[in-house]
């Protein structure tokens, strides 16, 4: 789940990428891997400021069936986002170069960390817990290998061909990977529900 999702997140059209990307245009593929590995310094006061807040509702099931389902929504949401895809803007500047700092910037200012483990990670952490430590751990480093690995990947191939952004196939990738977001979604509907009391199967 972590692969999937990291990976998924990581090709996604989004500020974070949208970023690497144009420092990549303009400063080269180094600059774009600054950008790249923003979210291992930024999320871990994310994810530890969401998590100690949720710990605290973490015995009330109507309120995490509450989050499951609303990440099942922002699941739905952006699987709906993948499939109309059309192209990726970036806006190209002159500004200095301060790859490393505008990446962090950008992270913190934008919704989509916090929404993500908010409504999805925190409560996969959770649950990962409840199995075994190691699960949790394979999750976050599944999830942050590929999350910075294909943005990584994704700045070296733009620094080498700078068509690569028009290639159809990228995006019919970015596309057919919203089904995965789907997919997720209906397992995150099964577990707001079955938190309620109400149980469906996903097959």
């Amino acid at each position: 789940m972590g692969i999937f999702l990291g990976f998924v997140a990581g090709i996604s059209p989004g500020p974070l990428l949208a970023m690497t990307i144009s420092e990549t245009l303009q400063h080269g593929s180094k600059a774009g891997f600054k950008v790249a590995i923003s979210p291992l310094i930024t999320d871990i006061l994310i994810i530890a400021s969401i998590v100690f807040i949720l710990l605290r509702f973490e015995s009330q099931n109507s309120v995490i069936a509450f989050i499951s389902l609303s990440g099942a929504v922002y699941l739905i949401h952006l699987g709906i986002s993948s499939f109309k895809t059309k192209n990726i803007d970036v806006d190209i500047s002159n500004e200095k170069k301060d790859s490393l700092k505008k990446g962090i910037l950008a992270n913190l200012l934008s919704p989509h960390p916090y929404l993500f483990w908010i409504a999805i990670g925190a409560p996969i952490l959770f649950k990962t817990l409840a199995i075994d430590i190691l699960a949790t751990i394979l999750f976050v480093v599944g999830f942050y290998t590929l999350l910075v690995g294909s943005k990584i990947a994704i700045a070296f191939i733009v620094g080498r061909y700078r068509s690569f952004l028009k290639n159809n196939y990228y995006l019919y990738t970015i596309r057919s990977l919203g089904v995965v977001y789907l997919i997720f979604a209906l397992f995150f509907i099964e577990e707001g529900l079955g938190l309620l009391g109400l149980h469906i199967a996903v097959p």
